[in-house]
């Protein structure tokens, strides 16, 4: 039996370990130079902390509401493709492990398993990516992607999903013809969070889609509070890209998010461990992010605030 992780690294190890190296690369590269992939993760490590002490800690609740929904702590499985490339069962077995930590998982567009099949797995919240891809819009539950797909040319198939002359004018025919509630992914900027708000969305994710784009974009830590004051509390802005510690949670909802989503760690989980690796990653995040709480002084959600953490510019200021 393989040794147990004892943190969300060593998940990533095992992964790279059982997985062929095709797949592994697949899930765990980035854009061009990578820069924004490890910037994502080294951002988080220059935010510190201003802790208080002698507060009551005696009960911590990391309990939080997302859209009407309740979930045992403010993390999210993040939308990621194929996973059945990590393991048979796939998206079924992240959406079991979901359920089994009373969280909300996302679906890929480019999901291995059908929307039927997570559905039918389990009662875990389940929201579902939607790219620009109108047949899917009209025909909700058609089965998507197979895993014998990822052999095919995916910049070819990225080119004939994808249309480039996508405008807000779509977000609004969507907002017209579904009373689902739409949360728009990739804001990065001011100017697109206010715009976003202005359409009607119900959430935005600060998110440059896991450094897989556009490199030396910022990382989302960074540009997380650029949206967070455009937003002025509007609609609920959450987070991904990066977040490998129970610190990173923290440290994102004190800088204004109201929850983080996690991608590639649930992969490595599923990769090294199924169903089971999956609910350990979570468990192991919400562990470590209780033990933050406690150690900063805040026994619930509502009670991490902006003067819990201090920036790198904020270290940088106070020394001039």
């Amino acid at each position: 039996m393989a040794a147990e992780p004892v943190n969300l690294n060593e998940f990533q190890e095992l992964a790279r370990l059982a997985l062929p190296k095709m797949y592994y690369d697949f899930y765990a590269g980035g854009a061009e130079d990578e820069h924004t992939l490890k910037e994502n993760v080294e951002a988080f490590h220059r935010i510190t902390f201003r802790s208080r002490i002698l507060v009551d800690v005696s009960r911590i609740d990391l309990s939080t509401t997302i859209l009407d929904y309740k979930i045992s702590a403010p993390i999210i499985i993040a939308p990621t493709a194929l996973h059945k490339l990590a393991n048979p069962e796939g998206e079924v077995a992240t959406a079991r492990a979901a359920a089994s930590c009373n969280t909300i998982m996302v679906l890929s567009f480019t999901s291995s398993s059908s929307i039927e099949e997570v559905a039918a797995s389990s009662n875990a919240v389940r929201f579902y990516q939607l790219y620009n891809d109108y047949t899917a819009v009209e025909e909700f539950g058609r089965p998507l992607i197979n895993q014998s797909q990822l052999c095919s040319n995916f910049e070819a198939d990225a080119n004939e999903t994808m249309d480039a002359s996508l405008s807000w004018k779509d977000l609004e025919w969507l907002r017209s013809i579904t009373n689902l509630p739409i949360l728009i992914k990739g804001i990065l900027t001011r100017e697109d969070a206010i715009k976003a708000v202005e359409v009607g969305v119900a959430g935005i994710i600060v998110s440059n889609h896991g450094a897989r784009q556009l490199d030396y974009s910022p990382a989302t830590i960074s540009a997380l509070e650029e949206v967070v004051h455009a937003v002025k509390g509007r609609v609920p802005i959450l987070m991904d890209g990066g977040v490998r510690r129970g610190t990173d949670v923290f440290k994102a909802l004190a800088l204004g998010a109201q929850a983080v989503l996690i991608g590639r760690p649930v992969v490595y989980g599923l990769a090294a461990k199924g169903e089971y690796g999956v609910r350990r990653v979570i468990e192991m995040l919400k562990d470590e992010f209780e033990l933050t709480m406690a150690l900063t002084g805040c026994p619930s959600v509502k009670h991490i605030t902006r003067k819990h953490v201090r920036t790198e510019q904020e270290r940088i200021h106070s020394m001039l």
